[in-house]
């Protein structure tokens, strides 16, 4: 089984020889600047690894983890606009370093791109991994729209908080370990099992992910330490918090997280010392640790080469003791 490294250095070279177009520049430069900002390319690696580990030819799942890869950089460029974020993979977000609506259009045009990409696949997969791929694309859709529904919401549930992130950002890692699986001529079964490793580990990977936010150096991150409180956003450390029953401290957090205009610096100081003081950090690591075991649960149960089953066990560890 080779290394994520291997196929992480085969997902740059081919990212790196995708053919854009060079007209108009406006367009198609903001799609070859997302493109180059690099990242983990986490998906495409899921999607050759659950394809060799099954016996395919991963020449032939190239195109696949390609489209995964464009779309999922598709979605990150229309989030940046819906959550005004400057920064992403320590550079600047597109729609800053151009305009939000060069933005939105050059993300579209990644999506065609992701289609196109996905059709690269033999005759004999191509219907169900399309299937499979759309279904996913509008699950994201979905749970990015319940994350901005959550922006005006005054309650809202842990429970509808991890649906909304295995829609968002867990089902996708799921989709690319089972695409990578169906195209290497995997049982429905065994299948199924990594679509939902891949959601399990998808989920504990978007509350790391949140613990990140607050608690990473701002060089390894590559996002606004801090970020997610100054936009009020609800994540898993916001929710433990208001549902504490130190109901002074819960008063307290509610004034901040409904300040919109305090010193930002103060205010990460501030709420990051409320959730201390609530232990929640603990708890959503607890959760993270949770949705982990399910993930390597359902991983046990794959039939395949324990040698190769091994190499991405250990990538799934790995990104739970991440700085980034």
């Amino acid at each position: 089984m080779h290394s994520p490294k291997y196929f992480q250095g085969l997902i740059e070279k081919e990212i790196s020889a995708l053919s854009i177009p060079g007209s108009p520049v406006e367009l198609y430069d903001p799609i070859r600047y997302m493109l180059s900002l690099g990242g983990k390319r986490l998906r495409p690696c899921l999607l050759l690894m659950a394809n060799e580990l099954f016996g395919g030819d991963v020449s032939k799942a190239v195109g696949p983890a390609l489209g995964i890869e464009v779309f999922h950089n598709f979605t990150l460029m229309h989030d940046d606009i819906m959550d005004n974020a400057p920064i992403r993979r320590g550079k600047e977000t597109v729609y800053k370093k151009w305009n939000p609506n060069i933005a939105i259009l050059s993300g579209d045009t990644m999506f065609v791109k992701s289609c196109q990409l996905m059709m690269e696949v033999e005759n004999v997969h191509r219907a169900s991994v399309l299937d499979l791929f759309f279904k996913t694309a509008a699950e994201v859709c979905e749970g990015q729209q319940y994350d901005m529904n959550f922006e005006n919401k005054v309650n809202v549930s842990i429970p509808e908080y991890i649906e909304m992130i295995s829609l968002k950002t867990a089902v996708l890692l799921g989709c690319s370990l089972q695409i990578g699986a169906m195209i290497a001529g995997a049982s429905a079964e065994n299948a199924s099992l990594m679509y939902d490793f891949g959601k399990n580990l998808g989920i504990a990977f978007q509350l790391h992910d949140d613990i990140l936010d607050l608690y990473a150096e701002s060089e390894k991150f590559g996002k606004q330490v801090g970020g997610d409180i100054l936009s009020n956003k609800k994540t898993i450390l916001l929710l433990h918090a208001l549902a504490h029953s130190d109901t002074a401290k819960v008063c307290e957090l509610k004034k901040w997280i409904s300040t919109n205009d305090a010193d930002p610096e103060l205010k990460i100081c501030a709420v990051t010392q409320i959730f201390e003081s609530l232990d929640v950090r603990r708890k959503a690591e607890a959760d993270m640790e949770d949705y982990f075991l399910r993930a390597m649960n359902d991983f046990q149960k794959v039939q395949a080469d324990p040698s190769k089953k091994e190499t991405l066990s250990e990538l799934a560890e790995r990104l739970m003791v991440r700085e980034a």
